[in-house]
């Protein structure tokens, strides 16, 4: 499923544990099923949301094939493939199974801070030794170096596998930049749920989103309404989620977004140190916006 540029929405799926902290094989099933027939365009596996950290190899090995077998190859998928050691990535990558995946996700490297020529030069790396395109991964809040504009347009333009950004940095003018220089069949994905709409109102092409774990149609409507210029739609829509996107990620992610798959009867609100559960208080505002608006 490579053929095409990727767009639209793509669900950053959790990774749900049961209340021993095992992967909850069942309810990763009801909420992949649930993105989907709710019309997401592809999923994420191993991300952020996923808490890929606290993942073992076996648990990520596990993880992705699940996917596999539940998609049943309706939309096409996204694994995560990260690391701040380049060397240990690139041996990753060789091997790993990536059968019934179509891109991988590539953060930034975390804790060393590389200068742009160092992100440069380990992007490149990556895409040349990874068998399928690259999403590079841009998030600075967590990785501690900003992908400059010029480093993205760069890779975009030199670099033939790298097919795509997930841009979670906020600089909306920095993010601007990308969006004019970048070559045509380049995308660019917003990393953050509440700036979808004005950054797809610029150009973007989706948003890798962990809302859409809990309001994948919601976040689908908002995407297609601006593409196609009904924005006034899509305000609504959006003025109708702001308030439960803030709660989602008052206390981080994934917290928030378990703890209203929680209320929600999708899994149980469980996570692996050092992630904890949100607070009581803010369990209960968002009890109360989902009972409000949803």
């Amino acid at each position: 499923m490579t053929g095409k540029k990727l767009g639209g929405v793509g669900t950053a799926l959790v990774t749900p544990f049961d209340k021993d902290g095992r992967i909850d094989f069942s309810a990763l099933e009801k909420i992949t099923d649930y993105s989907i027939n709710n019309g997401v365009d592809f999923l994420v596996v191993l991300g952020t949301t996923g808490e890929s950290p606290t993942l073992d190899e076996a648990e990520k090995h596990d993880v992705c094939r699940a996917v596999v077998e539940y998609a049943k190859g309706r939309v096409p998928l996204v694994m995560g493939m990260g690391g701040n050691d380049t060397a240990g990535l690139l041996k990753t990558l060789r091997k790993t199974d990536f059968s019934g995946y179509s891109y991988i996700l590539s953060v930034a490297p975390c804790y060393n801070k590389p200068g742009q020529r160092g992100l440069y030069a380990h992007f490149k790396a990556v895409a040349e030794h990874s068998p399928l395109p690259v999403i590079v991964y841009n998030i600075p809040s967590r990785c501690g170096a900003n992908i400059e504009p010029e480093t993205i347009v760069k890779l975009a333009g030199h670099v033939p596998n790298i097919k795509a950004v997930k841009e979670a940095s906020g600089q909306m003018g920095k993010i601007g930049e990308i969006l004019r220089d970048r070559p045509e069949d380049f995308s660019v994905f917003s990393g953050d749920d509440s700036l979808t709409l004005p950054l797809v109102a610029m150009g973007a092409d989706g948003v890798i989103s962990t809302a859409a774990n809990l309001i994948p149609g919601e976040m689908k409507f908002i995407v297609e309404s601006v593409k196609k210029g009904r924005l006034s739609e899509a305000q609504a829509v959006n003025g109708r989620i702001m308030n439960l996107l803030k709660l989602l990620f008052e206390q981080g992610n994934p917290p928030g977004i378990k703890a209203a798959l929680h209320i929600k009867g999708f899994c149980e609100n469980s996570l692996r140190l050092p992630l904890t559960a949100v607070t009581r208080n803010l369990y209960a505002r968002m009890e109360e916006e989902l009972r409000k608006a949803f």
